[in-house]
């Protein structure tokens, strides 16, 4: 038997805009991996006045969840960002950061109770903060010319059962079908990646690193460089439905 923790404790981090924001400021909900080897590195890092980065929650391997930064003072986690018309969004997001090693130090599954804490938190805050489902987002959807994060073990599509954030639609046979078909023209593609969020741009290695940053998120099982059809129906229904 798995024994889920869901606890809290507190390490406050001294990484934070001290002037306080409105609830009503609040939009957006955006996970992390720590992408270091040690958790407890990660944690004195998130804590370190001399680091300039933190977060509001820290997820535990065992699922205990630890707040670093108090929901309404500005954390330093988002950096340089960008989403649908929205730039900076340390100033109306909350970061939640997940122990893990990352793409660089052997990119683990998630843990069963970190899981469980994730689906939590999130919904918690989701409904304190009337946070829409669309505007729950990872690092990687922010910042996709610098960063993989929380990359694609993380279990978006679990979540989004649990209505904590969007997924497409498109049934998995199809998704198969499809998914081995070119596209001759990609432009109408990234006009449409460009519509769901993404940050806009004509160069195209970082249209590439744009492209591999969604299918970490709704393609995780094949992160390739090949704009395929599966993507494009997938893309087309996020459009259609949100």
């Amino acid at each position: 038997m798995r024994k889920n923790v869901e606890k809290m404790s507190l390490n406050y981090s001294p990484n934070f805009s001290t002037r306080k924001r409105p609830a009503s400021k609040v939009k957006y909900l955006i996970f992390h991996y720590t992408g270091m080897k040690s958790e407890n590195g990660a944690i004195r890092k998130l804590t370190s006045e001399n680091s300039d980065v933190s977060c509001h929650y820290f997820i535990k391997r065992n699922g205990e969840i630890v707040q670093i930064v108090p929901d309404l003072y500005i954390a330093w986690h988002a950096g340089i960002s960008y989403w649908k018309k929205d730039r900076l969004l340390n100033s109306n997001s909350i970061g939640i950061e997940i122990s893990n090693p990352g793409h660089k130090h052997g990119y683990n599954n998630f843990s069963f109770n970190q899981i469980k804490s994730v689906i939590k938190l999130s919904k918690n805050l989701k409904k304190k903060y009337n946070i829409r489902r669309e505007n729950i987002l990872g690092h990687s959807d922010i910042a996709p010319l610098r960063k993989k994060d929380p990359g694609e073990k993380f279990p978006w599509e679990l979540l989004s059962k649990k209505k904590i954030c969007i997924w497409h639609n498109i049934n998995k046979k199809t998704c198969l079908r499809l998914r081995k078909i070119k596209l001759k023209d990609n432009s109408y593609f990234f006009k449409l990646l460009f519509r769901l969020g993404y940050k806009f741009t004509n160069k195209s290695n970082e249209k590439l690193k744009i492209y591999k940053s969604f299918q970490r998120r709704f393609r995780p099982n094949l992160v390739s460089s090949i704009v395929d059809k599966e993507c494009y129906n997938i893309l087309k229904s996020l459009i259609k439905l949100y």
